[in-house]
């Protein structure tokens, strides 16, 4: 069975400079998914999809390919991740390769491990699955969320103002590290989430959103802990 990783990461970052090559305790960040990717041993090859030269280079230096350049239209700040990955899939298919599955991994989620990867891997073929990816449970529950309308707060969902926490759905959200997926669906779906995707649960000190300096930081720190327990 051929599996192809793809690490997806431009260079037109905006919130924070340059953040995929930025370094993350003592190394680019984007190093992190690339050997996370080669340590699983589950790809026949782990390459970067960029339009960035500096980029590619750092992405060689620590093991993946990097077979051509992202195009123009795909680098922008409205392509999505699919757009990508079909283009990634095509440039392959020209070159007269193809690949049963694909794992995306984002060059910002050094929380993303080899286990991990294994584990998606081994939920996607067991269930004959479409997609598998990480999700972990929001902190507090959705159906009681507020919001600000001219200053003053209501509820989103006004019905659940007096449901017990521990009565209302539980509810999860992407992770944001990697997606597991079977390529013809995909193809098919031209979508990560069908209606034939699962999912492996993590813990809120295995990932973190990284979109600011501050959440950087707080990631170091999660990073930092994590490594001290093992």
């Amino acid at each position: 069975m051929s599996n192809l990783a793809i690490i997806p990461a431009r260079g037109g970052s905006k919130r924070i400079l340059r953040k995929n090559i930025k370094d993350f305790l003592g190394k680019p960040i984007i190093a992190y998914s690339i050997e996370a990717a080669l340590k699983s041993d589950l790809f026949d090859e782990v390459m970067v999809s960029t339009d960035d030269k500096e980029i590619a280079e750092i992405a060689i230096k620590y093991g993946a390919k990097v077979p051509f350049l992202r195009s123009g239209k795909n680098a922008d700040d409205y392509a999505t991740t699919v757009d990508v990955l079909i283009e990634v899939i095509e440039r392959y298919k020209a070159q007269g390769r193809t690949f049963e599955n694909i794992a995306c991994l984002y060059p910002s989620a050094p929380f993303t491990t080899p286990d991990k990867l294994k584990e998606a891997y081994t939920i996607l073929l067991l269930k004959k699955l479409d997609a598998v990816f990480p999700v972990m449970p929001f902190s507090f529950p959705i159906q009681r969320a507020l919001k600000l309308d001219d200053g003053k707060l209501g509820y989103f969902y006004p019905e659940y103002e007096n449901s017990r926490s521990q009565d209302l759905e539980k509810s999860y959200h992407d992770a944001g590290q990697f997606y597991f997926i079977n390529t013809s669906s995909l193809l098919k779906n031209k979508s990560i989430l069908s209606n034939n995707t699962g999912a492996i649960l993590i813990t809120e000190l295995e990932a973190q959103d990284i979109d600011n300096e501050t959440d950087w930081k707080i990631a170091e720190i999660k990073y930092e802990l994590l490594q001290s327990t093992k």
